[in-house]
């Protein structure tokens, strides 16, 4: 600045220059901690500075320094109806100091003493132009400056928004997987209890008949011991497949033991029973103390085919979870099993249907979660279940589920 000649006319000492243009700078050093209050007192400086050295303040680095303090009150104030209140009383003081210098000041003045020579041919006098430039000069100023920070506070709140909006996606993310192995071990635990109450409760009642036969018919003894031999080995190899699905899925594929057994295993898992698997069910379940019916309702030769394997599985886990519990808690001589299947009508659905003509056995109240699964397979099939005893007696579990489901499992 000195080298061009803007400063030949300051009059100032040397030593009062550089604090004039240095003091200003250190007011940015707190304008982000303290936006609105650095902005006053940036505005009380610079109004002295004007005021005291005009040169001085229309230098430069003391306007960039300005319209930084103007700018950061604007884009760093965290209240934003103080921020209002603040700029607001700024820009009208700055408004108000110009009209005074145009009113009562020098700066008409100064455009006054430049005679018609002096001045380039215009459309307007030199008063005119004078005070429409500087009003425009200011306008772009602080209007740059308050523009220019509420920009840049529009989108550091957008990316802080952002960043809130990816938290909350890591954090839904991370509940939805626990969520997810939370609903795979219910299912799984609702696995295990179907496979261990059915086989326990064959074991326990052919044991028993085997122990009332075993001297007067030890053929229908045999006969009892060999359902109880295969029972047992069923049931061995069903919890050994879900374990196996227990440790791959939830652990990950081949965790630690995950090895060639564990493989193998895996690997001579069957199928999972559906509905065609329900007559072996009911013949297995059938005894002297029960005697259980199965019955097929369908609407065509291929209705069973069209049932998906999920839904299938469901309802052959009803009807075993049915037939247990009829075999322990109720004083039943017969049950029915009737599966009805309706593929190709207006809505298609598939239902299993359990009744027995008992009365509850006193002192065998149950845990209650049999009944849960049935309700919680009903719900994620879309489908409803009716549990409970019926108006003639007995008791029923009935489980009905579109071929299509009609809402989000979910």
């Amino acid at each position: 600045m000195r080298g061009v000649g803007s400063l030949r006319h300051v009059e100032e000492p040397l030593w009062q220059q550089w604090l004039l243009t240095a003091g200003p700078c250190l007011l940015l050093l707190g304008r982000r901690r303290w936006p609105l209050g650095i902005l006053v007192g940036g505005s009380v400086a610079f109004w002295a500075i004007a005021t005291c050295s005009p040169l001085m303040a229309s230098l430069l680095t003391t306007q960039v320094v300005y319209f930084t303090l103007v700018f950061s009150g604007v884009a760093w104030a965290r209240r934003r109806s103080e921020m209002v209140l603040v700029v607001g009383a700024v820009l009208l003081a700055m408004a108000a100091w110009l009209v005074w210098g145009f009113a009562v000041g020098n700066v008409v003045d100064e455009y006054m003493g430049i005679d018609d020579a002096q001045a380039t041919t215009g459309a307007l006098p030199p008063v005119v132009s004078g005070v429409l430039l500087t009003s425009l000069i200011n306008v772009v100023f602080f209007g740059g400056a308050v523009g220019g920070g509420q920009v840049s506070w529009r989108n550091a709140r957008q990316r802080a928004h952002l960043a809130e909006q990816a938290r909350t996606i890591r954090t839904q993310a991370d509940e939805l997987q626990r969520q997810a192995v939370v609903e795979e071990r219910l299912r799984i635990a609702r696995e295990l209890h179907d496979v261990v109450a059915h086989h326990v409760s064959v074991i326990g009642v052919q044991a028993g008949a085997a122990r009332k036969v075993l001297d007067r018919d030890p053929d229908a003894a045999r006969q009892a011991l060999s359902t109880i031999e295969g029972s047992s080995r069923d049931a061995v190899t069903q919890m050994r497949g879900l374990l196996g699905t227990l440790r791959t899925d939830l652990a990950g594929g081949e965790g630690e033991g995950g090895g060639a057994g564990e493989r193998a295993a895996a690997a001579d898992r069957g199928p999972e029973p559906g509905l065609e698997d329900i007559a072996d069910l009911v013949a297995e379940r059938s005894s002297a103390s029960l005697s259980v019916v199965h019955e097929l309702v369908t609407d065509g030769p291929d209705a069973l085919d069209r049932v998906p394997g999920a839904l299938g599985h469901s309802l052959y886990r009803t009807a075993q979870e049915s037939l247990t519990n009829v075999a322990k808690h109720s004083t039943a001589r017969s049950a029915r099993v009737v599966v009805r299947v309706e593929a190709s009508g207006p809505a298609p659905f598939a239902e299993v249907e359990v009744n027995d003509d008992g009365r509850p056995r006193p002192g065998t109240s149950g845990s209650g979660l049999g009944h849960m699964g049935v309700r919680e397979r009903a719900a994620s099939l879309s489908g409803t279940v009716d549990i409970g005893p019926r108006a003639l007696g007995g008791y029923r579990v009935r489980l009905r589920a579109p071929l299509t489901p009609t809402k989000d499992p979910a």
